[in-house]
């Protein structure tokens, strides 16, 4: 089980996830939508592709691009398509 907590509040809990360069990347049907939104922010890993970032939001205090994903990931990295990261202040437990 894996758990990604902001302010006392659970932001994604999921029994299966994926790991990667020390990252849990949690399916993205396991966030809690109402605590996430779109960023503007973008960057490029080489091998893993273009990554998109997400706002965390909790009783209004919002955490800038503290998560993201790889929405088209690189082949070599295809295990993390439709999977969500988590940092900057972001607790993960598994």
């Amino acid at each position: 089980m894996a758990k990604a907590v902001w302010k006392d509040t659970v932001i994604a809990e999921s029994e299966t996830f994926e790991l990667v360069e020390g990252n849990v990347y949690f399916p993205a049907e396991s966030v809690a939508r109402e605590h996430v939104r779109d960023s503007n922010t973008q960057t490029v890993c080489p091998w893993k592709g273009v990554a998109s970032y997400y706002d965390v939001v909790v009783d209004g205090e919002v955490n800038p691009d503290a998560a993201w994903s790889y929405p088209e990931p690189k082949q070599a990295a295809s295990q993390i398509r439709g999977h969500v990261a988590f940092w900057r202040g972001v607790t993960v437990e598994r």
